[in-house]
């Protein structure tokens, strides 16, 4: 790659100068090489040149002192073309008797055993100071501790199996989590202590035909390998990570390190240096200096300056580069710097590379694009695929197959039950679901009518009553909800009529200043909030007035998109306004948008009970005479007292939180204007598609890059475990959530915890304050006054606080898994390390207790199904919130699931869309037998079976999912993608399923073809239409096929052509 080779030779050129060339030549001897006077934007650098300079076969360890470090030199290592470094997650601190994360356990077990293997080649591992000392097991051990599987060789499943359990995996249907492992016939799925994935095994017998990696959430293969490390237990620490450093590896110390390595890289001159100081080898900072966002393009000053330094580099013959981490960023700067050919002759390397350096000892500048445009970025980002968004995925996954004993269901034609179990039918010996309705009647459903029924999902707590069998009841419910569905989606639909024929003002295109204050956001934008944005201009640049609606979890960069749509009205030569519902809130926005362009001529405004008379008389002047871009305010804002020139956008924050007599106000007030609106609830991927059709929105589903995940551990109540953790916290300059859920009793609780931390501040809020008081409180905390916030729960759910990164909640038995989700979703948003401690109360110590205890731990730590379910709760509360409560009342009537398919069916409708149709065709053949058990006692001859049998997928949950998952293919195409997806986890399909597979194809083309029934008898063929039989030349048509099979497969054929 050019950009390889123009980086490599940036090195060479700099090791072959004397001063570096003779502190290299000292790399493998016995006297320590020293690089002074190095600032830290060289150090990486400075380590890169050393690494480049050893054998191939030599491994190096570079020593760093903290986490930032690390994460920072290992992540422009990468930029200076450092390949296979090995990141050493440092080992978490335990407090107490708490539960570590098993995604940190795993990655730094991972990586522990890639240095251990030592494989040839060159290792780079970066690692911190306190590391150094972390108790781990000898190489020899971490080499010994896995099992080693390689495709082809022979292993019976059964020892596996065996040597699973011996080392305390669990055994399951479905494998989700590490420590588990499932088998279904010649398919052995595991997930290994240390790897990413799990793996699934696949047997001929007893030799693995294949190994392969799948994915928890769609439990599809995605990856073959040949061979495969099995760590089943962690080996016993005999010794600590010192001791792995061999004869031979180099180790680097970087500065502020107590230890001293082969190689020091300082930033200041060594304590024992003598005679004059030395500079032959010092790295400057940028001597540009970094500029604010914003500031290259504005100041024409500073702009000069820097072009005069960098054409005074070049008149000496310096060599000049800069980093630019994308193309994009290279031509922005290119058609800025147009008039200026010196800064156009600077060699442009590709990489992300957060501050620029220069080596005047080797005429060397190297620069930074995203210092020029002040975008600072943390080396976090680069760490992790983010795993809240795992959790994300699994979540739109988690369909509710999980119907456990006890769960109220939906059965579309009967209507809420209650689930009871799966048994065998004694009269057909076949599976059914047996379902409990009003005064003890049962309902039995075979399990090949398992898409009929789903998880009932409500609004709120209340838990509906059980329908009766035979009942009309059921079925006037789900009319009424179809009809006032239908009104619902005709209301959307109108109302989007309304706006589309509506004339509004057209806002002009980006300007040059738009693409420049886009440039100067000091993040990286994620997928989802690039498309929101796109999608948000292109409406407010149509003439018809936006009606957008933004949803995503807070901290996912909603107020972004908001903040960019202000910018472009504003500049566009119109004012915009800002609604939210409290003043907080106000107070907070009114910051940011005030730091976002604060190079730019924009007169922003607050309107709110904290202003005083004389601010808001002046605000409302300059709102009425057009001086006023922006304001920020509470409903103060739809007062009658306010009027604004020339209003070109309205964004409204939280819109949940605003009552229907503000709602409704807002309707009247912005007719025609464009309106933005953001909700935090996230709301069901399933409610977003079947709105998709009749109301314009965006949703944001990513996390920003450098959220990291919070390591969370669940513990019994113990004040010493706060203490540390509150102190810890408190060290590093940081704010604390403290949640305790009694307002009686949180007066002594704060008496409590200021003993513990007596330099505390410690502020108490309660939904039972006075709404001012709690606002004072709740500004204090933003501001920084005050270092814990103890409260009953986290009462402003739209406040972001970036520098609380240590959340510890009281009672945690008593909160639900969604708010405890929530709850953890507050700390972790600047990219610091976050805590947060789930305190349990000390349970009595019977077995019986504590096994309970730790079963609910584990479900906590680990993101599991439990959350997934959580959440979708969660999201439904957020989509009552949406819908309204007219809408809400019919959700909790026929449960959520129903209501979204008749929602988009009614919305395709009304638009004339059409989507393909549910194969609903009815098959009958007198050659087919669709149960097991009867299957069992037929001939073969003149029989075939259409199921899927009970030794293929063996457990019922799982064959539920499966028949689900068949009734929802509606094309051949998805048909055939379902089998592929079946024999990539079961193994190859008997031929019960691929008969099974051909009669529900068979159901697709005649449902298409406006068939409702097809029938198969003797050798006739025949085919139902709207009530009429088809004839082909006055009579049935007739299959020339003699074997079962051969008609199935001609009926087929048959249907293709019609």
């Amino acid at each position: 790659m050019a950009e390889d080779a123009s980086i490599s030779s940036l090195l060479d050129r700099v090791a072959r100068t004397a001063p570096f060339r003779r502190e290299l030549a000292k790399l493998g001897t016995e006297e320590q090489a020293v690089f002074d006077h190095t600032a830290l934007p060289g150090v990486p650098f400075v380590a890169a040149l050393c690494i480049n300079s050893v054998p191939e076969t030599c491994r190096t360890w570079v020593v760093t002192p903290h986490l930032r470090a690390q994460e920072s030199v290992a992540s422009q290592l990468e930029t200076w073309g450092v390949h296979n470094i090995l990141f050493v997650p440092e080992k978490e601190v335990a407090l107490g008797e708490e539960v570590g994360d098993p995604e940190l356990t795993a990655e730094r077990l991972n990586v522990l055993h890639r240095i251990a293997s030592g494989q040839i080649g060159r290792q780079t591992v970066v690692l911190t100071e306190n590391s150094l000392n972390d108790e781990v097991p000898s190489t020899r051990g971490m080499k010994n501790q896995g099992m080693i599987l390689k495709a082809g060789e022979t292993r019976p499943p059964d020892e596996l199996e065996k040597s699973f359990t011996e080392a305390g995996f669990e055994g399951v249907p479905q494998v989700i989590s590490r420590g588990q492992w499932s088998r279904r016939g010649g398919i052995l799925d595991v997930f290994p202590l240390q790897s990413a994935n799990p793996v699934r095994l696949e047997f001929f017998d007893d030799e693995i035909e294949s190994i392969r990696e799948f994915d928890v959430d769609t439990q599809v293969s995605f990856r073959k390998v040949e061979h495969v490390n099995l760590v089943l237990q962690e080996a016993a620490s005999v010794e600590t990570l010192r001791d792995w450093i061999r004869p031979g590896d180099l180790v680097i110390t970087t500065p502020f390190c107590k230890e001293r390595g082969h190689v020091c890289i300082l930033a200041a001159p060594p304590e024992d240096a003598e005679g004059e100081e030395d500079f032959s080898l010092a790295i400057h900072d940028n001597p540009l200096g970094s500029f604010d966002a914003g500031d290259f393009v504005m100041q024409e000053m500073r702009r000069e300056l820097a072009e005069r330094q960098i054409r005074e580099w070049l008149d000496r013959k310096w060599n000049v580069s800069m980093f630019f981490p994308n193309q994009a960023e290279e031509e922005r700067f290119k058609d800025i710097c147009a008039g200026t050919p010196a800064l156009l002759s600077i060699t442009c390397l590709r990489g992300d590379l957060p501050g620029g350096f220069s080596i005047p000892g080797a005429k060397t500048a190297v620069l930074s694009s995203s210092e020029l445009f002040g975008r600072y970025q943390s080396a976090t980002a680069r760490r992790r695929a983010s795993r809240e968004d795992k959790a994300r995925k699994a979540r739109a996954q988690a369909s509710l197959k999980d119907i456990n004993p006890g769960d109220l269901v939906v059965h579309t034609s009967y209507g809420i039950g209650k689930f009871i179990n799966i048994s065998t039918s004694p009269d057909s010996g076949d599976e059914e679901m047996n379902i409990l309705y009003r005064d003890n009647t049962i309902l039995h459903v075979p399990l090949s009518q398992a898409h009929l029924v789903s998880r009932y999902i409500g609004l709120g707590s209340r838990t509906p009553e059980l329908n009766k069998l035979g009942d009309s009841k059921w079925q006037r419910a789900k009319k009424s909800a179809e009809r006032s569905v239908a009104d619902y989606a005709a209301q959307l639909l109108n109302v989007q009529a309304e706006r589309q024929t509506g004339k509004g003002y057209s806002h002009p295109p980006d300007s040059k200043w738009m693409w420049e204050f886009e440039s100067s956001f000091p993040f990286r934008e994620t997928p989802d909030q690039l498309r929101a944005i796109a999608q948000t201009k292109a409406d407010m640049e149509s003439t018809r007035p936006m009606d957008r609606l933004i949803c995503g979890d807070v901290g996912f960069g909603k107020t972004e998109v908001a903040i960019r749509a202000a910018f472009k009205c504003v500049t566009g030569g119109r004012q915009a306004a800002v609604l939210v519902p409290t003043t907080v809130l106000a107070e907070q926005h009114f910051r940011t948008f005030k730091s976002r362009m604060s190079e730019y001529p924009v007169r922003i405004e607050m309107l709110s009970r904290l202003n005083s008379a004389a601010e808001v008389k002046s605000t409302l002047e300059g709102l009425k005479n057009g001086s006023v871009d922006i304001v920020i305010g509470t409903h103060r804002l739809i007062s009658e007292d306010v009027s604004i020139k020339n209003l070109g956008l309205v964004v409204i924050d939280e819109e949940q939180r605003f009552g229907v007599k503000h709602k409704e106000k807002f309707k009247e007030r912005f007719k025609g204007i464009d309106v933005l609106t953001l909700s935090a609830t996230p709301i069901p991927r399933t409610l977003y598609i079947a709105l998709m059709g009749a109301r314009d929105m965006s949703s944001i589903d990513t996390p920003p890059v450098n959220r990291q995940p919070v390591q969370t551990s669940v513990c019994p109540y113990d004040e010493r475990i706060m203490k540390k953790a509150m102190e810890r916290e408190l060290e590093r300059g940081g704010q604390i959530f403290l949640l305790h859920n009694r307002v009686k009793t949180i007066e002594l609780f704060r008496d409590r915890i200021q003993a513990l931390v007596p330099k505390a501040r410690i502020v108490i809020g309660h939904g039972q304050m006075p709404k001012d008081e709690l606002e004072k409180v709740m500004s204090s905390f933003v501001r920084g006054e005050a270092d814990i916030l103890l409260a009953t729960t986290i009462i402003e759910s739209g406040i972001d606080i970036p520098n609380a990164n240590t959340i510890i909640i009281d009672r945690a038995d008593r909160f639900g898994l969604a708010a405890l989700y929530q709850l953890r979703g507050r700390v972790g948003r600047s990219g610091h390390r976050a805590y947060a401690y789930l305190m349990l109360p000390r349970s009595s110590s019977t077995t019986e207790d504590a096994r309970k205890r730790v079963s609910a731990i584990k479900q906590y730590t680990e993101l599991g199904s439990g959350f997934k379910i959580a959440m979708r709760d969660l999201e439904i509360r957020g989509a009552g919130n949406l819908l309204g409560t007219q809408q809400s009342g019919h959700i909790a009537a026929i449960g959520f699931d129903l209501y979204c398919q008749l929602l988009q069916q009614s919305i395709s409708h009304m638009q004339g869309k059409h989507s393909a149709p549910r194969a609903d065709a009815a098959l009958r053949a007198d050659f087919i037998v669709n149960s097991e058990t009867q299957f069992a006692a037929k001939s073969r001859k003149e029989y075939l079976g259409a199921f899927i049998p009970r030794d293929y997928i063996s457990d019922a949950p799982l064959r539920i999912a499966a028949y689900k998952d068949l009734a929802g293919a509606r094309t051949i195409k998805e048909t055939d993608a379902l089998l592929r997806t079946w024999e990539d986890r079961f193994g190859p399909a008997p031929e019960t399923v691929h008969h099974l597979l051909a009669a529900h194809k068979i159901k697709i083309l005649a449902t298409m073809a406006n068939i409702s029934m097809v029938e198969v008898s003797g050798q006739r063929l025949m085919l139902t239409r709207n009530g009429d039989f088809i004839l082909l030349s006055n009579k049935f048509p007739r299959l020339a096929g003699i074997t079962p099979a051969e008609k199935l497969q001609e009926t087929l054929e048959m249907l293709k052509k019609i």
